[in-house]
């Protein structure tokens, strides 16, 4: 991408009492690309120029841009604060948006005020329709005008979703709010269902025939696409032969298809709590590509074999049919090790278990950080109730999966880069000691030694006493928080959290475009690509899937919150307090997963001052102190899910357990 070079010489830009690239012959780059807003209304600009990267936005340089906005920024490459390069947007080039989802704030004379998180304060968002809207509501509304000298957004109904009190609509809203695409053409599910509902013999031909092996899926409970299957075997010298078996999507979705159109346009299915929006028809997604128990399926199989050490001796990339033997859930697959369970296949799980601990300990060994968190679920039924929380632990049957998983995927990127293509990796670059300083505070508040910028050994050994401690979970939360997004890429960079240096994505073709490119290129059938524009869009579209998941839940655990202040407004939350500025603290609440935060004049009857270099706040009467790390006891006042935005009161009662 083109950029401009200036030097702006005693120039300085007034914004609402603040200067802005003060400083004389500074060296200002423009650079173009989309920015992706957050709800507390900063925002990130992802350019192509290799030195800046990502650009921090701040909310009041924003210049009125929204998420998905095409713009250029500006950037002084003299300065680089704890979040990398900041700027601010000079110009829109292009609006995405023409279409908005919102909810219903208040009503005025001339129509409706709107709230859509994807809008960052001071804009506002005004409605105009006759139709008679109560608060709460939730519409689809096209953008008539920006208006950007009046911060204001105005708009017609398009149409109503329904109320923010009926949770059924939740995934309907979410859909409006992130422009999600959920329909396939009826052309293209023709050119999906013309490959029947079962494997043809004759694409059979020509393939290496792996039906002998006993071959297994082992996936959450509620999957339906089945992308990879696994195999073992091991023979009288303890060698292992792994056998990583891909659905063969690449079989299908031929390049320049409808199909690969579709896939392309979406890059990846989204997975909503109670949904699941694929980027492939169902023909192909939750049929003839997943590879379902008791049935032949075409595959991509990556055989390899390792010394008993676990050390990679050999592999073989291979195009095959096989036949999984049984489908596993985690629960079941574990159930069964922990011999709970009686089981044909608790040998061969056994033996997956031992190979998967040999490469959990070569990945420490060459400074992989593993976390081990565990998965939270939120159960809804059927109408979009909330029925609770669940923790779904990282047990040996998740790491196994995980393991075999970040072989195949770098034994294919290796295999790519000796064959001298030019492929999707996925990079992800190693973190500053700027992108460290939120983290290492948190520690050092907590009684750990750490380093500015640890090395991955000391990151290790970190972690390690960290288990032993209750901060491990919010100590992990902090240093995911620190890095820096992974992306995809044609230029490599390696990927500093698994600690390699050629990654890829390639195991999952069914429900990430970017695996069923790398599935093209082993075999020579990528057709005509822009890998750099492919990158730029399946990074913004993994983002938007992220963000839509994760606003997606926190509205769900939202309503849970909802009903515990209906059914029992005196309950008593535990949390930690995760983070102290000079305005209040911030706080994690326990057993929901879900961020909160207290001003400094709501804490109590007190006056707090904050210091700096302890990160504390110390009331001047009480002497009482908050310190991050602190257990805290909560009520909830009120909530207002229109918003998302819950009201907190500190309280010396006792916890009730949740």
């Amino acid at each position: 991408m083109k950029f401009k070079k200036h030097r702006e010489s005693k120039k300085v830009e007034k914004k609402k009492g603040k200067l802005l690239f003060a400083e004389k012959s500074s060296p200002i780059l423009y650079l173009a690309g989309t920015i992706k807003t957050h709800q507390r209304g900063f925002g990130f600009v992802q350019t192509k120029n290799k030195k800046i990267g990502e650009v921090f936005i701040p909310p009041s340089y924003l210049m009125g841009a929204v998420d998905g906005d095409m713009v250029e920024v500006a950037v002084d490459e003299s300065k680089v604060s704890p979040k990398g390069f900041e700027g601010r947007v000079a110009k829109i080039l292009e609006r995405k948006r023409t279409t908005l989802g919102g909810t219903v704030v208040t009503k005025t004379k001339k129509g409706f005020i709107l709230f859509s998180p994807l809008i960052s304060a001071p804009k506002t968002i005004f409605l105009h329709t006759n139709q008679n809207l109560k608060r709460g509501d939730r519409v689809l509304v096209k953008i008539e005008q920006w208006n950007n000298q009046e911060d204001s957004i105005s708009t017609s109904l398009i149409k109503k979703i329904g109320n923010i009190d009926d949770p059924s609509i939740d995934i309907d809203a979410a859909i409006a709010e992130f422009q999600l695409h959920t329909e396939f053409s009826r052309k293209i599910l023709q050119e999906a269902e013309c490959f029947g509902e079962s494997v043809a013999k004759k694409d059979e031909k020509g393939r290496k025939d792996l039906l002998h092996l006993d071959t297994i899926t082992i996936d959450p409970k509620t999957s339906k696409d089945f992308d990879d299957a696994l195999s073992l075997t091991k023979d009288t010298k303890g060698h292992f032969h792994l056998g990583v078996h891909i659905a063969d999507v690449a079989h299908y979705v031929r390049p320049g298809s409808l199909l690969d159109q579709e896939a392309a346009l979406r890059a990846n299915s989204i997975y909503l709590p109670g949904k699941c929006i694929p980027m492939l028809p169902e023909n192909l997604s939750d049929n003839l590509c997943s590879l379902k128990a008791g049935v032949i399926r075409l595959a991509v199989s990556v055989l390899m074999d390792f010394d008993a050490k676990g050390n990679l001796t050999s592999y073989e990339i291979c195009r095959s049919f096989i036949k999984s033997r049984k489908r596993f859930t985690y629960e079941e697959a574990f159930s069964v090790l922990q011999k709970e369970e009686k089981s044909p296949f608790l040998p061969l799980l056994q033996q997956m278990g031992s190979l998967a601990l040999l490469l959990k300990k070569k990945r420490f060994e060459r400074g992989s950080v593993d976390l081990a968190l565990p998965d939270v679920e939120v159960v809804i039924d059927a109408k979009g109730e909330v029925l609770g929380i669940e923790l779904h632990e990282y047990d040996l049957t998740h790491q196994l999966v995980e393991e075999f998983m970040l072989k195949a995927n770098e034994t294919i990127a290796k295999h790519l880069n000796q064959k001298e293509k030019i492929l999707l990796y996925r990079i992800h670059e190693a973190p500053t000691e700027e992108d460290f300083l939120e983290f290492a505070s948190l520690a050092r508040s907590l009684g750990f030694e750490i380093a500015d910028n640890p090395s991955p050994t000391e990151l290790q050994e970190f972690f390690k006493k960290a288990k032993e401690t209750p901060y491990f979970h919010q100590l992990s939360i902090s240093f995911i928080k620190s890095m820096r997004l992974a992306i995809y890429s044609p230029q490599n960079a390696g990927h500093y959290g698994l600690a390699l240096e050629h990654y890829c994505h390639f195991t999952s073709p069914i429900r990430r475009y970017s695996d069923l490119i790398a599935e093209r290129l082993v075999f020579d059938e990528e057709g005509d690509v822009d890998l750099e524009k492919t990158a730029l869009h399946c990074s913004a579209q993994e983002r938007t899937a992220f963000r839509s998941e994760n606003s997606l839940l926190l509205l769900k655990k939202l309503r849970l919150l909802q009903k515990n202040l209906n059914r029992t407004p005196s309950y008593i939350y535990t949390a930690m307090v995760t983070r102290i500025k000079p305005f209040g603290l911030f706080f994690d609440v326990e057993g929901y997963f879900i961020d909160g935060f207290i001003h400094i004049a709501e804490i109590g009857n007190d006056y707090y001052v904050f210091s700096p270099s302890s990160s504390t706040l110390k009331g001047e009467k009480t002497r009482k102190k908050f310190s991050i790390g602190d257990k805290i006891s909560l009520k909830l006042i009120s909530l207002d899910l229109i918003t998302l935005q819950a009201k907190w009161k500190i309280t010396q009662e006792k916890p009730q357990k949740n």
